[in-house]
């Protein structure tokens, strides 16, 4: 059985699924959670503080759902894959929402601020493991940022998942363009051994 924080917590994402950030409140919560309202201020001291361990216990248990499929990742192809079925089920879920709703929140409350950017690295962190994977014997090694590469990828997808709301087409055609950009990696990493040196020479003298 779950614990008071527990909760609240749970009740936390629900409030902001069913009402918005800004129709988010303690007594939203507590309805959602099923608990007294004044025990939102006795476990987190604020409805903000709340909101930004709701945020972070959140993205952590859903990064552990994924970290095992990260880890499987072996071309830059199925990681993008892994992104839309990612995508696919977290829109499904409800929880493309929250973040939406956690992101317009965080423009104006540094601790939410904070907390969302905490939950982004996390994301982040299982993407750039993957990308220095992959890159690490590539013709485009000389010149790839996996650091950089990791955070625009995120930057990318969550900029995809709020774009999809107001124009699906335009964000599948966003998807389709990055699928190109790993086909075309693909085919680097797949010239010969004397093109690849030649390749690899001049991105260096490039970068």
């Amino acid at each position: 059985m779950a614990g008071t924080r527990e909760k609240l917590i749970d009740g936390a994402l629900v409030a902001i699924r069913t009402h918005g950030i800004a129709g988010t409140s303690a007594r939203s919560i507590a309805a959602a959670a099923g608990v007294n309202q004044a025990l939102v201020f006795y476990h987190f001291g604020s409805v903000d503080d709340l909101l930004a361990e709701a945020c972070r216990s959140a993205t952590t248990a859903r990064v552990a759902v994924y970290r095992e499929r990260f880890a499987r990742v072996g071309s830059l192809r199925e990681l993008l894959d892994l992104g839309r079925a990612l995508h696919d089920q977290e829109r499904a879920e409800g929880n493309v929402a929250v973040l939406a709703q956690l992101l317009a929140g965080a423009q104006t409350d540094q601790r939410l601020a904070e907390a969302t950017a905490g939950a982004l690295r996390l994301w982040t962190a299982e993407i750039e493991a993957v990308l220095h994977r992959l890159l690490r014997d590539s013709p485009v090694a000389p010149v790839a940022d996996p650091a950089g590469l990791a955070r625009a990828i995120s930057a990318a997808f969550v900029g995809l998942e709020l774009f999809e709301g107001v124009d699906a087409a335009g964000a599948g055609d966003a998807f389709a363009a990055l699928e190109r950009l790993a086909v075309l990696v693909e085919v680097v990493d797949d010239l010969g051994p004397i093109a690849r040196r030649a390749l690899r020479a001049r991105l260096r003298t490039r970068g």
